[in-house]
């Protein structure tokens, strides 16, 4: 296990010796204690990664391919070893954390193959005088901060595409889960990757360091994934020099039931939207909206789903839902659970933290939740269901969109042109249709309005990284 900062291919301990614990929040123990990055150890990382950056950007585009593609195969081949990690210091059950250890391999293996793909513009000007060449040129250093939730998928879904776009990275990574970041630094540079082209830094300084490095010159870009209440913070520093920022931040999932829909696939629908990784998830169903007319069924339905989860230590065989990830986590589900409750909401399963070692919470379901409870407008982060009943379309829309956020939405109908023509309404940077799992390498993942900026994923992944370059040329 990889305790010190990766740096220019070395491993190192902080400047100063400093470190910090990682704790498994099944247990409260310390599994680890990781090095904790210095301002000058940033400095350092951000002048190597200039340096390597030059070189790694003229690098032929199937030679980035190729050690692309080797990550996905040794991520792959490490698949349960990587999983058991997240497990540890994240605490999610081991059945998720193979399905993230699959699904942070295939951001590898797609961007190898969108690495050759980064293709320009040829055309003339219209009063034809000359031409005009656009091309795709990377952005440069690039900082990418991620979160504690997904620590593999979160980090190769960016380290993916900025490689591919020939930009050179370092990586801040959640003091909450920083060995799962290191072990994915170990894979790249077993790959090929050149030294100072991936640098993983931990640290528990977060925001002292990220406003560093977000003000040194060399920095060009800053991909963040986290809370909205954060990433304002970092795009008020990064103006401060104009940095190209993408942000992946909050979301609010409503997921509307109409009453023509097939309940039982809209329960099997409910339990992956909101319980995938324990509901610690920006796309997790914060809201549920069932029409009248099947709202009680959909209910009994669904919290009988809910209650037969079985909860404990992720690596424990049949564990469905492991502990959340630390004790503010629980604070802060609990905090909502008994709001709503206060405000009439009907406990319909669980409610209360597990008492006893680890930072568990049963899946819990609210009933016939008020308008006023805070749960419908925060995001729960967490294994709570909160039900609210509608009566038409119109309702339906106008409480889903009476939000701030616009990551996701899900909506479940035997309609399809009522569910396109709702989708359609929907203020949501992506949309569930009948489905409760949107997250794909191939397509472009991101939301509006407090929700984010710009897309990761797909070929818009790559375009993150890059920048154009226009050329006015006669011949």
């Amino acid at each position: 296990m990889q305790t010190q900062l990766f740096i220019d291919g070395k491993w190192r301990r902080a400047s100063d010796g400093g470190s910090f614990p990682v704790t498994d929040p099944a247990t409260e123990e310390t599994i680890a204690e990781v090095a904790s990055a210095t301002l000058a150890d940033c400095a350092e990382a951000v002048e190597l990664a200039h340096k390597a950056g030059n070189a790694w950007a003229a690098t032929p585009p199937r030679e980035k391919a190729e050690i692309l593609r080797r990550a996905f195969d040794r991520m792959i081949e490490r698949k349960q070893e990587i999983a058991e990690l997240i497990v540890r210091e994240n605490g999610k059950a081991l059945r998720d954390a193979l399905g993230e250890a699959a699904y942070a391999a295939e951001f590898f293996r797609w961007y190898s193959e969108e690495a050759v793909r980064n293709v320009g513009e040829l055309s003339r000007s219209p009063a034809g005088a000359n031409h005009i060449v656009v091309l795709h040129q990377p952005v440069g250093v690039s900082l990418l901060v991620t979160p504690w939730n997904f620590p593999a998928a979160m980090a190769t879904r960016k380290i993916g595409p900025a490689l591919a776009a020939g930009c050179a990275v370092i990586l801040k990574p959640a003091s909450d889960t920083p060995l799962t970041a290191l072990l994915i630094a170990e894979v790249l540079d077993e790959s090929g990757v050149p030294p100072g082209v991936i640098n993983v830094l931990p640290s528990r300084r977060s925001s002292e360091v990220a406003n560093a490095m977000l003000h040194h010159p060399l920095v060009r870009k800053l991909s963040f994934t986290g809370s909205t209440e954060v990433g304002r913070a970092l795009l008020a520093q990064a103006a401060d020099c104009v940095v190209n920022c993408s942000m992946e931040l909050g979301g609010n999932a409503p997921f509307i039931v109409l009453d023509d829909a097939d309940v039982n696939a809209a329960v099997a629908g409910a339990m992956v939207a909101k319980m995938r990784n324990g509901g610690e998830a920006c796309t997790a169903a914060n809201r549920f909206y069932a029409q009248g007319g099947i709202y009680e069924e959909f209910s009994a339905k669904f919290t009988a789903a809910m209650k037969a989860l079985k909860v404990g230590p992720g690596l424990d065989p049949g564990v469905e839902l492991g502990p959340m990830v630390n004790a503010r986590a629980i604070q802060d589900i609990h905090r909502l659970v008994e709001d709503a409750s206060a405000k009439g909401a009907e406990v319909l399963s669980g409610g209360a933290p597990s008492k006893g070692k680890g930072y568990f919470y049963p899946a819990t379901v609210l009933g016939r939740v008020p308008a006023s409870a805070a749960l419908l407008k925060e995001e729960i982060f967490g294994p709570v269901a909160p039900i609210v009943t509608f009566k038409d379309d119109a309702e339906a829309i106008a409480q889903a969109n009476d939000t701030e956020y616009g990551l996701v939405a899900y909506l479940y109908t035997n309609n399809l042109r009522r569910g396109m023509a709702l989708a359609e309404q929907l203020e949501f940077g992506m949309v569930g249709l009948n489905r409760g799992l949107v997250s794909d390498p191939a397509a472009p993942f991101g939301g509006v309005k407090q929700s984010g900026i710009g897309r990761e994923g797909s070929h818009d992944g790559m375009l993150e990284f890059l920048e154009k370059k226009y050329i006015a040329v006669e011949w």
